[in-house]
């Protein structure tokens, strides 16, 4: 460790902010100064000792530089010379006599002071074998420095000749490196021995950087004199050819060859044998025959005369479907019809179908499946972002780096023209100026047009009508209509937790113990460890946080079965914990008793479905209406409704009919940060405001979804499938629903189908008999409810709906 003599001194200087410049200890420095600030602090040290600090400004543009604008560390230094010229600015002449740590700063008579900690780091002895080996290592760096044209040689001579290795590594700092910001880093550095090391990597940086760009500005020369030599050697050809009478060339020919072979219209083969007389008029090497032969190229690349046989046994096309995908019985049996059309009719054309549904459920997936079912080859097109029409139908090939649309490249890439051609993300398609991509898949997705398609860049109509158009989405909303009215939709839901279970044994565990070189005699977990996975460490419409989970054990296995020689992994439902930490998610569960004010709606997210808790409490006051809970302006709406329906009804609800002059009702929907709106909530918040009003419980094994019309009618809603697994899994075995939903009970989970009951609601009425329905449960009242007076007994008046037992599969 080398031996240092620390010379520190405390002492207050007048401070002159340099701009770009940075001064070192025991080397000269030269600059100019023209702000007031400066000058005054230049005829402060003048008047003085002469000593005073330089220090650099981090950002050269500040005119009033503070504390902040500064670097932190600087160089206290003498004023040799000042002289003051014609324009009003000050050149001096000053030498530093050690690095100096600011640490204070104010101003003071108009110029800048600073309180500074001076301090020079000596060696106490010769330098050992490992400081000369470093100042080697310096001057090395120096003299690349010095081969690249930079730097004169007198600088390396003086180097060579300093023993002091600080004094040697400001020196070339000072002279040598180019940007002030490397030099500041070399004056911050206080150890001699440090700085050594330092200074030798700047400037190996910055050399590496200039002969980089010298290498660049020769090839730039280079390419420019062999593009001069290459057009006098091509007019020398062009004379030759002209000369000899040679006017058809090789590829001309070639050309000509090729389009007479491929079996293509008529109309296009004489566009392209036209293109070819073109070019065979054109100058070689000018800028025109390249665009015509890139041109050709295309073209003949496209499969005029290339497809593939499908398969039409169907049999082998289910088992292939099934193989591939659990559930999605829909987009099955609308494969399967389609081959069994193709066999009555060989004919068929224009399949367009668009699969909408959460991120997660196959949708892309599938749609390899059906190709590979269908033994078409497949090509997936992405359009999630793309804004500009030309993506879609491409460029005028008159333009510089004009190229096909997307359509037809994939037709090239897949070299048949009857394949299944994914179009991925169709709702993330968003227009500009450039126009819109969506209005441009018109025609693509349109069976009677397709067959006509007319790409910019080939400029001559092609048939895509033997291809096979899948579109996937995650919303029709931000699809245009018109597209819409195009294609055949095919919704794909929420995966149920049955579902997710058979998903999860049959794909996502083989593929994942594949990948992480398991096998199912090594790693077996057990059916409630995925269970466990999927209740307590996922919510999700899709599979792909699931399979993310069982990807994880998978790792945890196979370290185990590898540091601790295991022979095989068993995980249960128990191990998850250890495994894959605490639970995640904390499943909604239903009250244990009857609440007043407290009801059970049903939401549908993009998840799946959730129960929707609905809080009403009433308080003295002169009838506002306090809304919480992010709440849409749709659920706003229906809270207003539920009041005019109650006001009318007052009578028969038991309600006292001046409650809207006397009372505030306060209606709140639980997780306030979570945006919440839908008209289908508007049959639990007319419940929940009843029970509020009347003090009488409404009960908690019960859950509702339904819109509500202001006459009291229940109107159908959507998500009927994910509100009810929502609400089976929290421990509802009674759910009500619009009696207009009745045949969408047969696409619910068959497991939520035969554990619940379903009763059908028409009217307000028969949603307030259930939920205020007697049953020997115990009373909790959610918040105190002031008395109201009540004309009769509630539930007593109120008719009841018809009840539709556990539903059985046919």
């Amino acid at each position: 460790m080398p031996k240092y003599i620390e010379k520190a001194d405390i002492m207050t200087l007048p401070v002159i902010p340099l701009r770009g410049v940075v001064a070192f200890p025991s080397i000269p420095v030269s600059f100019e100064i023209d702000r007031d600030i400066s000058k005054a602090a230049c005829n402060a040290a003048e008047e003085g000792d002469a000593r005073v600090l330089l220090v650099t400004q981090t950002d050269i543009d500040c005119e009033h530089p503070k504390r902040s604008d500064v670097y932190r560390i600087g160089c206290a230094a003498r004023i040799k010379q000042t002289l003051r010229t014609p324009e009003d600015t000050i050149r001096v002449i000053a030498e530093g006599f050690a690095r100096a740590e600011i640490t204070g700063w104010r101003e003071n008579n108009g110029y800048i002071v600073a309180d500074v900690m001076a301090k020079n780091f000596e060696l106490n002895e010769e330098p050992d074998v490992k400081i000369e080996a470093a100042m080697r290592a310096l001057i090395s760096s120096l003299e690349r420095r010095v081969e690249s044209g930079r730097v004169s040689r007198d600088v390396l001579t003086t180097a060579k000749t300093m023993r002091s290795p600080g004094i040697l590594c400001d020196f070339i700092a000072s002279g040598v490196l180019l940007r002030y910001q490397n030099k500041q880093l070399v004056l911050d550095e206080f150890d001699p021995v440090r700085r050594l090391a330092l200074t030798a990597k700047l400037i190996e940086g910055e050399t590496e950087l200039i002969e980089t760009e010298a290498m660049i500005h020769g090839r730039v020369r280079a390419s420019l004199s062999e593009a001069q030599r290459e057009h006098y050697l091509r007019e020398q050809l062009r004379v030759i050819r002209e000369e000899l009478g040679d006017d058809i060339e090789d590829d001309v020919e070639e050309y000509q060859k090729k389009i007479k072979k491929i079996a293509m219209p008529e109309e296009v083969r004489k566009k392209l044998l036209k293109e070819v007389a073109r070019l065979q008029q054109t100058q070689i090497g000018s800028p025109e025959a390249t665009l015509l032969r890139n041109y050709l190229d295309t073209c003949l690349e496209l499969p005029f005369d290339r497809q593939t046989a499908d398969r039409v046994d169907i049999a082998v096309a289910e088992k292939i479907l099934n193989e591939d995908h659990d559930g999605l019985k829909e987009v099955k049996e609308r494969i399967l019809e389609y081959l069994a059309v193709k066999q009555l009719s060989p004919t068929l054309r224009h399949q367009i179908i668009c699969l909408v549904g959460p991120p997660g459920t196959g949708k892309t997936s599938i749609a390899m499946s059906i190709a590979r079912a269908l033994k078409r080859k497949y090509v997936r097109v992405s359009l999630g972002g793309i804004r500009d029409e030309a993506d879609i139908r491409g460029h005028r090939k008159t333009y510089i780096g004009a190229m096909p649309g997307r359509i037809i490249n994939a037709l090239i890439q897949v070299k048949v023209k009857n394949p299944l051609i994914l179009l991925d993300e169709i709702d993330k398609l968003t227009r500009d100026a450039h126009g819109d991509p969506a209005s441009a898949l018109l025609e693509v997705l349109d069976a009677e047009q397709n067959k006509n398609f007319r790409d910019h860049y080939i400029e001559f109509p092609f048939d895509l009508s033997n291809c096979m158009f899948i579109c996937t989405a995650n919303t029709l909303e931000t699809i245009p209509k018109p597209l819409i009215d195009r294609m055949e939709i095919i919704e794909l839901s929420a995966y149920t937790r049955s579902e997710k279970l058979s998903i999860a044994k049959n794909h996502l565990i083989p593929k994942q113990c594949k990948r992480h070189g398991l096998d199912r005699r090594r790693f077996i977990i057990r059916e409630e460890a995925i269970l466990e996975i999927i209740d307590y460490y996922t919510r999700e419409a899709g599979v792909r946080n699931l399979e993310r989970e069982i990807a994880s054990l998978c790792r945890k296995a196979a370290r185990e079965i590898v540091t601790q020689n295991k022979k095989s992994i068993i995980i249960k439902a128990e191990d998850i914990k250890s495994y894959l930490g605490g639970r995640k998610i904390i499943p909604e569960h239903i009250s244990p008793v009857d609440e007043v004010g407290v009801v059970n709606g049903m939401a549908y997210t993009e998840t799946g479905g959730d129960l929707l808790k609905i809080e009403a409490v009433v308080m003295d006051g002169t009838g506002k209406l306090e809304l919480t809970g992010s709440l849409g302006d749709v659920m706003k709406e229906s809270a207003k409704l539920a009041i005019s329906y109650i006001r009318a009804h007052a009578k028969s609800l038991g309600v006292d009919p001046d409650f809207y002059k006397n009372k505030d009702i306060h209606l709140h929907v639980p997780e306030g940060a979570v945006p919440k709106d839908g008209p289908s909530a508007g049959v639990a918040i007319l419940c929940a405001i009843t029970s509020a009003l009347t003090g009488r419980p409404a009960r908690s094994d019960i859950s509702m979804t339904g819109e509500l019309t202001l006459t009291g009618n229940v109107l159908p809603i959507g998500g009927l499938k994910e509100k009810t697994s929502a609400a089976y899994a929290a421990g509802v075995r009674r759910i009500l629903i619009p009696k207009d939903n009745e045949a969408d009970l047969e696409k619910i989970d068959g497991v939520v189908r035969n554990g619940a009951q379903f009763v059908l609601m028409s009217s307000a009425s028969d949603a307030l008999k259930e939920v205020f329905a007697q049953r020997n449960r115990p009373l909790m009242m959610h918040i105190t409810t002031p008395e109201l007076p009540r004309t009769q007994a509630l539930a007593d008046d109120i008719p009841s709906a018809p009840v539709r037992a556990p539903y059985k599969n046919a």
